[in-house]
């Protein structure tokens, strides 16, 4: 099979032919792929490489697969060969999605939507997350204002529709002035330009003074000091890029600040619990994707072969939408 592989040693994202992989477990199944999504997390491998137990030059990434099943482990009960499926990768394990087979735990399936391929493989990484976040952790439907930190990028577009699915009066997102349209598009009630602006002082501004309720660091960096600075008495920040770090927040204990710690991919090791925070928010957002009440703005869709250069270029540039490699064997 073609695959894209990545090579520790030189930091690059090589194009092979390997063997088809098999069951390394009696709860794997292979996963014939039609499509994968791409995500920042796939393209800065380098920084998580460690994890990977012997990873060597034929260690295969990509996290969001939409195929269809072609074989199944032995103890395998809930799903069966021709089964269409949908998921979110366990980035420790070699054989993911950047191939035209894959391989993965049956126990963090979800059916595939009713939705083509793409889209559906658009979702898990941002879609999944965006949930997790803010319904999850910060109890969206609660709320009347919210800050996202990058909210053109994958995670953001979605947390931006979710926000204004749950009712969210003031929705203020940070991106360049270019994007503005397009955040609002999805729901932004504000959109600040990070370039010309200074975000705190403009959502100030929007809120009388008094911060928003809560606000989901998308970026990372200063975006995390920021994200906690502008939040009101009480608020509460969902961080999905850095270790939080309240020490470095103005006023987090004297605002009474609270802060929650978001990584999907954490499931996967961490028994049935973990593996049902997936699971669970893989359904929810894929029937939201079949009533049509999100949607996944901006996709672009390329080939297998053009996966390496497509993660070189996410590593340097601020990303809008998403990227979806069709596989096509």
């Amino acid at each position: 099979m073609k695959a894209i592989t990545y090579q520790k040693s030189s930091d690059t994202f090589v194009l092979k032919e390997l063997a088809r992989p098999k069951p390394k477990t009696e709860l794997d199944v292979v996963i014939k792929v039609s499509a994968i999504g791409l995500n920042p997390v796939d393209a800065k491998v380098n920084f998580w490489a460690d994890m990977v137990e012997e990873m060597d030059d034929n260690f295969v990434g990509g996290l969001d697969v939409s195929g269809k099943i072609v074989e199944v482990g032995e103890a395998v009960t809930e799903w069966k060969v021709g089964d269409e499926v949908l998921y979110h990768g366990n980035m420790r394990r070699h054989c993911g999605g950047f191939a035209e087979y894959a391989l993965q735990d049956s126990r963090t399936l979800v059916a595939k939507p009713c939705v083509s391929h793409e889209v559906a493989a658009a979702t898990p990484c941002a879609a999944w997350t965006a949930y997790r976040a803010l319904h999850d952790k910060l109890r969206i439907s609660e709320r009347k204002s919210l800050f996202i930190a990058g909210g053109a990028g994958g995670v953001g577009s979605f947390a931006i529709q979710l926000a204004k699915l749950a009712g969210v009066k003031t929705i203020i997102t940070s991106s360049s002035e270019p994007k503005h349209n397009y955040v609002k598009s999805l729901g932004a009630t504000h959109a600040i330009d990070y370039r010309k602006q200074d975000v705190a002082t403009e959502i100030m501004k929007i809120t009388q003074g008094q911060g928003v309720e809560c606000s989901l660091d998308c970026v990372g960096g200063e975006n995390a000091v920021l994200s906690a600075r502008v939040l009101a008495f009480e608020g509460e920040m969902v961080e999905l890029v850095d270790t939080v770090n309240p020490t470095l927040y103005q006023d987090a204990f004297m605002k009474g600040l609270s802060f929650h710690q978001l990584s999907l991919g954490s499931g996967h090791v961490h028994g049935l619990q973990g593996r049902d925070s997936i699971i669970r928010s893989g359904k929810v957002v894929s029937e939201m994707l079949e009533r049509g009440e999100l949607v996944v703005p901006e996709l672009k869709i390329i080939d297998l072969e053009e996966i390496g250069q497509a993660l070189r270029d996410m590593r340097s540039q601020r990303t809008m939408g998403k990227i979806v490699a069709k596989i096509r064997s």
